[in-house]
């Protein structure tokens, strides 16, 4: 049976104290206050010799380290301390964009020598980091970290606003911004904002009909490097990601992520405006496009536009049946 917020035992397995703000659930109190600080922004916590104050004890007692004299240089861009000399040269390089590593290859430049190093293998094609799962290699050692974590599941990062996990940082970042509603990229041609610049360059071939990434095997060509990749792999025939609930094989592990809320029933994608749920955030954009308006599918034919691919396809069937009318 589930206690009220004022017990204070340890004994018990069950996690008791729920944060009304974003619904986290915390088995200790004292966690469960920790937490509630990322809410309330409260830092009881301060520093009796600079006055700075923090959220945590542990924040505090790692800036105590700044008096102490273990973390003696300190950068007057950013104010943040650092141990040892070199970090401290490297870390400046952020401000002052400095990059004295340079590929012969390319010309790219980095700022530190390791990135040079692990950059390089693209151009000699060397991946000396296999996953020991699969076979699989790659030139990074992040990147089969990342990569292994397919085969474990492991989704380490969650975001703090709706608990979703993800399997690396930067896409955790990327997703929190759906929450802030930020999108800083903006479309010349249509004024569509994105979140990501990425994004951005690929909405962008809509426009201009750029196809960049071409198979040699059958000379399909594709806007983006994801559906490239997912086509090469209907050549290979390999299918590596398996349903444990009916069997069926994948190309890709995002596609079986995909196929598996069909057994789940799991619908993670909610419409702001009227609450619809969906499987697929392309569902979801496709659907909020009816509160919006937007019409991005245009008939090359008679210039009429849609708001999914889907209708421009059932759509021009009917230019299709009155040219074969003409013809007859």
């Amino acid at each position: 049976m589930e206690k009220g917020l004022d017990w204070e035992g340890r004994s018990s397995t069950e996690k008791n104290y729920k944060c009304e703000e974003c619904g986290k659930v915390f088995k200790y109190n004292s966690s469960f206050i920790s937490h509630r600080r990322n809410h309330t922004s409260e830092k009881p916590h301060k520093c009796k010799e600079c006055g700075i104050a923090f959220m945590n004890s542990s924040s505090l007692l790692n800036h105590s380290k700044v008096h102490a004299g273990k973390q003696p240089y300190r950068c007057v861009e950013c104010g943040k301390f650092l141990k040892k000399h070199s970090t401290f040269i490297h870390h400046q390089r952020i401000h002052s964009r400095e990059k004295p590593h340079k590929c012969i290859e390319c010309g790219k430049a980095f700022r530190k020598n390791s990135i040079l190093l692990s950059h390089q293998r693209i151009h000699t094609g060397q991946k000396p980091y296999k996953c020991n799962d699969c076979g699989k290699a790659f030139a990074q050692n992040a990147a089969l970290t990342r990569h292994e974590r397919i085969h474990s599941g492991a989704k380490p990062f969650k975001c703090n606003e709706c608990g979703r996990a993800f399997r690396d940082n930067s896409t955790v970042l990327e997703h929190q911004k759906i929450h802030t509603g930020e999108k800083p990229y903006q479309c010349n041609e249509c004024g569509k904002a994105f979140r990501k610049s990425s994004t951005l360059i690929s909405h962008q071939r809509m426009h201009t009909g750029e196809k960049p990434y071409h198979c040699s095997k059958c000379g399909k060509s594709f806007r983006y490097s994801s559906s490239f990749a997912g086509h090469q792999k209907t050549h290979s025939g390999n299918k590596p990601y398996q349903c444990h609930h009916c069997g069926k094989a994948f190309t890709k592990s995002s596609t079986l992520t995909g196929h598996q809320r069909i057994h789940t029933g799991e619908k993670p994608y909610h419409c702001k405006k009227c609450g619809k749920a969906f499987r697929h955030s392309s569902g979801l954009v496709e659907h909020q496009r009816l509160h919006t308006g937007e019409k991005p599918y245009k008939c090359n034919e008679c210039g009429k536009a849609f708001p999914q691919s889907s209708a421009l396809k059932q759509h021009k069937k009917i230019h299709n049946k009155e040219r074969a009318i003409e013809c007859s």
